[in-house]
Order: structure tokens, then C-alpha cells, then sequence
């Protein structure tokens, strides 16, 4: 029985562990190598960062190969709001190629906005 027991114990304990890796996603090196690179800082729930989703995921895949576009939960993983001095979500930074800031903006950045300094920036 106390095996029985132990077997359910580490199976759950496997099946967990297994959900948190697949639904985790590959950390993202910010900013990326050799490409202009949009930083979004925010998080899943902030008002703001909800209305700015959609053009994010929108202008990932239209600049895709031309320039990274990133969004970083700052409320799940406080680390990149440290490292970037965030003071209030969401904020918006832009690297050049050479991993230089290039512009930061806070607050709601509508897609209009955000194509302009990526045309800027050289990214067409």
C-alpha cells in the first residue's frame, strides 16, 4: 500500500513538472543579437499591456526576420525590470543592431507609433 502510494506521489510530481516545462516558454535574450530589437515591458493583466497584445503579435510576425519584437512579463519575472530601470508598465525599448538603446517610450505605444521609429531605425 505504501508503495502504491508513493508511485502515485512521484507520478503526479512527474506529470507536474512536465506541464510547467511545456507551457514555460525558451527565455529570450534581450536585445537579440545582430537585429533591431523592441522590448516591450509589461505584464499579462495591466490594462495597457492587454490593449497593446494584439499589435505586438501582429507586428512580430510582419517584421519577423527584420526586427525582434519582445514582450517581457515584468510581473512574472521581475529580473528584466530591474536590469532595464522600469518604473511603471508598459515600456517600450529599442535596441539597434548593436544592442544599443536606441529609444524607450512609456505607456500605450500604438502600432502606427511603433512602425515609425522601427522605419527610423532602418527596418523596412
Amino acid at each position: 500500500m505504501k508503495q502504491k502510494i508513493a508511485v502515485l506521489i512521484v507520478s503526479a510530481l512527474i506529470c507536474i513538472t512536465s506541464m510547467v516545462w511545456a507551457d514555460s516558454s525558451q527565455p529570450v535574450e534581450v536585445p537579440v543579437k545582430d537585429m533591431v530589437t523592441m522590448v516591450d515591458l509589461g505584464a499579462k493583466k495591466c490594462i495597457p499591456c492587454k490593449m497593446m497584445a494584439p499589435i505586438l503579435e501582429k507586428m512580430e510576425k510582419e517584421y519577423k526576420g527584420r526586427a525582434a519584437i519582445v514582450f517581457l512579463d515584468v510581473w512574472q519575472d521581475p529580473a528584466p525590470a530591474k536590469r532595464f530601470n522600469i518604473r511603471a508598465i508598459p515600456t517600450q525599448i529599442f535596441f539597434d543592431k548593436d544592442g544599443n538603446e536606441y529609444y524607450r517610450h512609456t505607456g500605450f505605444m500604438d502600432e502606427k507609433s511603433i512602425a515609425a521609429m522601427l522605419k527610423k531605425m532602418g527596418v523596412e
